[in-house]
């Protein structure tokens, strides 16, 4: 996951907290709402990021061994 990416993931969950508060303290349940699904956004951005790292590592890892078994064949 890049730099970038991780700072915006941070920055949807810490605004959404900060909007969490807000409605909290305000009584508005509407804007608590709103903060806890961009948090949750955040943190599932993370999670697709991860997997996609995870996806890719896994792609890479299989064109290696292919490549690896290619190149015995040729001995």
């Amino acid at each position: 996951m890049s730099v970038e990416d991780k700072f915006d993931n941070a920055q949807d969950k810490v605004a959404g907290k900060a909007k969490e508060i807000e409605g909290k303290v305000t009584g508005d349940k509407s804007r608590e709402a709103q903060g806890k699904a961009q948090g949750l956004f955040g943190k599932a951005k993370d999670k697709l990021s991860d997997a996609a790292e995870a996806v890719k590592d896994s792609a890479e890892d299989a064109v290696d061994a292919v490549k690896d078994g290619v190149e015995k064949l040729k001995k």
